[in-house]
């Protein structure tokens, strides 16, 4: 869904059972910045098309750097307390913070 807009439509969707998943998707070789205005509509979306609880739903910002994947959770106290940063980035060198562990 990647395109300008100012419609609450994250890069990509995704659902599994339970859980869904809305990302934010930079490719880049270094670096990729967030602007606050992204991420707020990765939440907007998940808010207003998913009514399930806040625990199922993940606001996630992806990059593609060079070869390599960096995936980061974004906080939903965060969103809700307007918290979030005017930017957020990902360098190469950063580890994501988001696991998804089988149970």
């Amino acid at each position: 869904m990647s395109a300008p807009s100012l419609s609450p439509l994250p890069d990509v969707m995704a659902q599994k059972n339970n859980l869904v998943f809305a990302f934010e998707v930079k490719n880049s070789s270094y670096f990729a910045y967030y602007p606050k205005s992204q991420i707020d509509k990765l939440f907007r979306f998940l808010d207003e098309f998913f009514p399930i609880p806040q625990e199922n739903k993940y606001a996630i910002i992806a990059a593609h750097l060079k070869k390599k994947w960096i995936f980061k959770r974004v906080s939903w106290k965060d969103w809700e307390n307007d918290k979030l940063p005017e930017k957020m980035r990902i360098i190469r060198t950063n580890r994501g913070n988001f696991k998804i562990e089988k149970t």
